[in-house]
């Protein structure tokens, strides 16, 4: 093959599907409909909101007038520092004896994608698996890295809920070495998530069969509160046990297109994380070299002031409070018009999985305005008084 004609043997490959499903949703003329696709925090008015903590961090940076500079190669200190107290406690004894080795990294995506790519080259890991379902990108990022993958069961369409039986019984069957991931809170695409006993059950499988866990907090606070949805991360550090945590700053913080994230490795001790660092670094320096810059300065600046601090998680409560609201307002709308749709409220997050087939999703599309992910996946926080009897009316118009 000559360079004239290198990329003659490409072959057509679809474009990302829920990107195109909200650039069909921008076109559609009608008045009336509903955009429940990505997976972005609406707020009342169906608009990304820029928040308040947000914007106050942002002034603060610009009045400074300080150059843009390169960050170090893993990210700035500060943000680092901060993002893994946030996830694991400030408290926590994982913390405090410098045993966690954190990475800012380029989004949630990043995060994962860093994490993935260290565990094979570095450690020598060669099976992946995730939920089935998960989110794409999920298999899309074991995939590139170079894995054998693998999806264990995971959502029980029947219930709507967690098949815990079939996900443990999986579990158990995997090689040592295989790196799980797994949702820590706010399961994606499903919104259902473990409860603390089934945490348990799988920190204990983890152990016996020498697992090697990934746990993607991607929504930390939009589940039952900050603290509280970083359970399974702050179980699985007071175990003992390496693992790896990729958290994202787009949802929580509003900060989407900054693309802030981190990647965090819970080792054995202060020596094994600092090995960490040494090895993770080169791998960061050959790929994107470092991390913006600004995103993480905003985070930094308010996990860093305490009353900007207090700001952001009023707002963070507030959000989640929205889309609790919307799935109670959802079952209701839904009861009134003799709809079982109980399921959202036992779902947690920014998802829910609906039961809807593809050709009903398809439907409601095409008949209603009413957008979704064909797997059936209505994003809640795309929910607001003025679109859920919409929303109500065509899941019984396609039922």
């Amino acid at each position: 093959m000559s360079t004239s004609n290198c990329y003659s043997h490409l072959v057509p490959v679809a474009d990302d599907s829920i990107l195109g499903l909200s650039t069909l949703y921008q076109k559609d003329p009608r008045e009336e409909k509903a955009n429940l696709t990505i997976g972005i925090f609406l707020d009342e008015t169906g608009k990304l909101p820029l928040m308040k903590a947000v914007e106050i961090a942002r002034n603060r940076l610009m009045a400074r007038r300080a150059p843009h500079g390169y960050s170090p190669i893993t990210g700035l200190p500060l943000f680092n520092q901060h993002i893994q107290e946030l996830v694991f406690g400030a408290t926590s004894e994982a913390v405090q004896s410098k045993r966690i080795y954190t990475a800012q990294a380029l989004g949630g995506t990043g995060a994962l994608h860093v994490g993935a790519r260290f565990a094979h080259l570095s450690l020598g890991a060669q099976v992946g698996t995730a939920s089935s379902p998960t989110w794409a990108n999920h298999l899309m990022i074991l995939n590139q890295a170079g894995y054998k993958v693998s999806q264990y069961p995971y959502f029980d369409p029947s219930t709507k809920g967690v098949d815990f039986e079939a996900m443990a019984s999986c579990l158990k069957t995997l090689e040592p070495m295989t790196v799980v991931i797994l949702h820590a809170c706010c399961h994606n695409p499903t919104g259902a998530d473990l409860s603390k006993e089934e945490w348990q059950q799988v920190l204990e499988i983890v152990r016996e069969r020498n697992l090697y866990p990934l746990l993607d907090i991607a929504y930390q606070g939009f589940g039952f509160g900050v603290d509280e949805d970083a359970y399974a991360p702050r179980l699985f550090a007071d175990a003992g046990i390496p693992f790896m945590v990729a958290s994202s700053c787009s949802k929580n913080f509003g900060l989407y297109g900054e693309r802030v994230g981190a990647i965090h490795f819970v080792t054995g001790n202060a020596q094994e994380a600092d090995l960490v660092r040494m090895n993770l670094a080169p791998q960061i320096r050959g790929e994107y070299s470092n991390p913006p810059a600004f995103g993480g300065q905003v985070v930094a600046e308010i996990l860093s002031d305490p009353e900007l601090r207090q700001i952001w998680l009023d707002e963070v409560n507030g959000m989640r409070s929205r889309i609790r609201r919307m799935r109670e307002l959802f079952a209701q709308k839904g009861q009134e018009a003799g709809l079982d749709l109980s399921f959202a409220i036992r779902q947690n997050g920014m998802f829910s999985f609906t039961g809807l087939t593809g050709e009903q999703m398809d439907l409601l599309m095409k008949d209603w305005g009413v957008y979704g992910v064909r797997n059936g996946r209505f994003c809640m926080a795309g929910l607001n008084d003025h679109n859920v009897d919409l929303v109500v009316r065509a899941i019984k118009g396609v039922s």
